[in-house]
């Protein structure tokens, strides 16, 4: 690019590192990495007890798991747009 071109986006190309973007990205949607983190550990207590699941069909066992981790994930979302409207419309100062 050259110097007597103007950024479209300066704000996100101060951002070099992967690392700062990712930050970033959690400071501004912190529920969707707890989200992710949540269907992460309700999959692997999933296949954890999939060796101990006792007399439980197998289908049954893995309906169950995947409503648990999609409602967890569903559940954070949730969360993640109720906290983005709380800090819209009730914290932001009134213009």
């Amino acid at each position: 690019m050259s110097p007597s071109q103007e950024s479209v986006l300066p704000e996100y190309e101060t951002d070099t590192s992967q690392t700062a973007k990712l930050i970033r990205k959690f400071k501004e949607t912190p529920f969707v990495p707890i989200g992710m983190g949540g269907f992460a550990a309700v999959v692997a207590y999933g296949l954890y007890k999939l060796k101990h699941r006792g007399d439980m069909k197998m289908s049954l066992h893995l309906i169950h798991m995947r409503v648990a981790a999609q409602g967890f994930a569903v559940g954070a979302l949730t969360c993640g747009v109720l906290y983005s409207m709380f800090r819209d419309y009730v914290v932001k100062p009134k213009e």
